[in-house]
């Protein structure tokens, strides 16, 4: 990255799940692991579980398939600088930014995720109490089983896969999940051969669970829309619940950062909406960001 080039950012998030910005229509940053995990950290760089690189479809080579459909491709990249397939969060404070620059307008929209085109309805006047929503798509619950490990205790988990992996366990206390800032052991390991994104769940009421997760590549993280997405599918099939049969099933999901609402539908689709937040606003230093390099 040149020393020169000026290089604006946002800060902003969803429930907490928070985001370093960085608009980028034309795809020019050069943007390498190290230099995401030093923005991304929260003592030496701005702070934030992830980076949302802000591209249009056309522009990147991983969504120019997708442009006719999105004009606007959501790079994700995990705090460590790796790359992911979606987050949930980001979308919706992704779309916040996009609204935020006069590039949308209030009403239906499309995001290119590498998860594939996420349909969002980011709400008109009047309608902002619901949050933005965004289609998630298909989730799927592949059959192999795996058991995830804390310290002596261990649980089985219901693999879903959200367009990302995720392991759902139920458990008696969210506390039993410990610090999660390493990730939590699981077996067999060949079922997530690229890692999984672990989430705890325990009962608040009907229709109403709570969540602690660990997001592959982040840590403990205050709130992971997929992995909400994932816990509401697991906790309705445990509930005997399947919306092809019973029609919609909707459940409250609180994640330490605030509250989601998922919805699955009967075609198997599912629907997240929450909050979404910008609440800064500058330039990076050039000459540090290459510094890093």
């Amino acid at each position: 990255m040149s020393t020169t080039q000026r290089v604006t950012f946002l800060k902003g998030h969803g429930t907490e799940n928070d985001f370093v910005i960085l608009p980028d229509p034309d795809g020019t940053l050069d943007l390498p692991p190290s230099a995401v995990a030093r923005l991304c950290d929260r003592r030496a760089g701005i702070g934030g579980d992830g980076v949302l690189h802000v591209v249009r479809s056309a522009a990147h080579p991983e969504a120019r398939a997708m442009a006719d459909e999105a004009e606007w491709f959501m790079d994700y990249r995990n705090g460590d600088g790796s790359v992911a397939e979606m987050c949930g969060n980001g979308v919706r404070v992704f779309v916040r930014y996009l609204q935020h620059a006069g590039l949308v307008e209030p009403g239906d929209l499309a995001v290119a995720t590498r998860a594939g085109v996420r349909r969002v309805h980011l709400p008109k006047p009047g309608e902002e109490s619901a949050g933005i929503t965004v289609g998630m798509g298909r989730v799927s619950l592949p059959e192999a089983g795996v058991t995830v490990t804390v310290g002596d205790r261990s649980w089985p988990a219901r693999n879903v896969d959200v367009g990302n992996p995720h392991a759902v366990a139920f458990v008696e206390d969210l506390a039993h999940a410990g610090d999660l800032h390493t990730a939590p052991h699981h077996s067999p390991a060949g079922v997530y051969p690229e890692g999984v994104n672990v989430e705890f769940v325990v009962d608040r009421g009907p229709g109403h669970v709570a969540m602690r997760v660990h997001e592959r590549g982040s840590g403990e993280t205050r709130s992971c829309g997929t992995g909400a997405c994932a816990v509401a599918v697991a906790t309705a099939r445990r509930d005997g619940l399947d919306p092809a049969t019973d029609g919609p099933v909707t459940y409250r999901v609180d994640v330490p950062g605030g509250s989601l609402v998922i919805t699955e539908l009967p075609d198997g689709t599912v629907e997240m909406s929450g909050p979404a937040v910008l609440v800064a606003e500058g330039t990076l230093d050039p000459a540090w960001l290459a510094a890093g390099e």
